[in-house]
């Protein structure tokens, strides 16, 4: 008979504060020098900002997008006529794959906080058309193995619980709050890397018995482990687990162009630029909710 394997804590990163997009403060873990990117995984932000602060009209090509919204509302435009608000609780999911031109600008001037996780894309998929899968809060799964535990399920499984997220990278993103002296085990594929990603409280991850308060990211080993076993050590812990199936490609990113070799990339910036493969009309478009809180 054998025994489950569990993952332990490899390398703990705690996310630098840092300017982006107009007046946007983030904090970056994925994506900042001390983890460059972990495959399929190109970068983490904590967004935390207020308006007129923002992220105005930009390009992305070659991966996707994943926002998932803590607090306030964030409204999105692209140049292809998709738009709309994230709330709390709501989730993005954007393909950009061979071109979008888009913003993203707080609705209110209330604080607006969120993640944003980009996941590459393999060469197959890189130029596919791009695609959006948007749920309100209502509909990202939820599921409480017990009281003082609340799990939702962005995409991947947990307890049983399967999201209806579509990734083209396989890929697991689960939020889980826990009260004070509680525990979990989070079942992961064999051969899928991972992280964990701190929000708030603290609490005891991995086989290792790794303690972490907020804002870290927290590399998991890759030994084969099919377990994360966690436990709380304050009422308002709160983080995500997220991990995905290696891509094990080169990667050569110039800004928002994540492609596989640098005259890719070269291509990418002649695109945009001639509004040609999948960026027709980008020179022209300017977005409606750009200019939202210009005084």
């Amino acid at each position: 008979m054998s025994s489950t394997i569990v993952r332990n804590i490899v390398k703990a990163v705690l996310s630098r504060e840092q300017m982006d997009g107009v007046g946007a403060r983030v904090y970056r873990s994925i994506g900042s020098p001390s983890l460059r990117n972990l495959d399929p995984f190109l970068m983490l932000d904590e967004f935390d900002l207020f308006a007129p602060a923002g992220f105005p009209d930009h390009p992305h090509r070659g991966f996707e997008t994943v926002t998932y919204m803590l607090e306030g509302e964030m409204s999105h435009e692209d140049f292809k006529g998709h738009k709309g608000n994230l709330g709390p609780g709501d989730l993005q999911w954007m393909s950009a794959a061979r071109g979008i031109v888009h913003a993203e600008i707080p609705t209110t001037d209330k604080r607006v906080h969120g993640l944003q996780l980009w996941v590459n894309l393999s060469s197959k998929d890189k130029l596919s058309e791009p695609t959006y899968q948007e749920f309100p809060k209502e509909g990202v799964k939820f599921v409480s193995p017990e009281e003082g535990v609340d799990i939702k399920v962005i995409a991947g499984e947990s307890y049983g619980v399967k999201s209806p997220v579509i990734t083209r990278t396989p890929t697991m993103f689960i939020d889980v709050k826990m009260k004070k002296n509680r525990q979990i085990e989070q079942v992961i594929p064999k051969t899928f890397n991972g992280f964990i990603y701190t929000i708030s409280g603290s609490a005891v991850f991995g086989g290792n018995k790794h303690k972490s308060d907020a804002h870290h990211t927290l590399v998991l080993s890759d030994n084969g482990g099919t377990s994360i076993p966690i436990e709380s050590a304050s009422d308002d812990c709160h983080f995500v687990i997220v991990a995905g199936e290696p891509i094990g490609e080169p990667i050569v990113q110039y800004g928002p162009f994540v492609m596989n070799t640098q005259k890719e990339i070269r291509e990418a910036f002649a695109d945009y630029q001639l509004g040609r493969n999948g960026f027709e009309g980008a020179t022209e478009w300017v977005s409606a909710i750009r200019e939202r809180w210009a005084s």
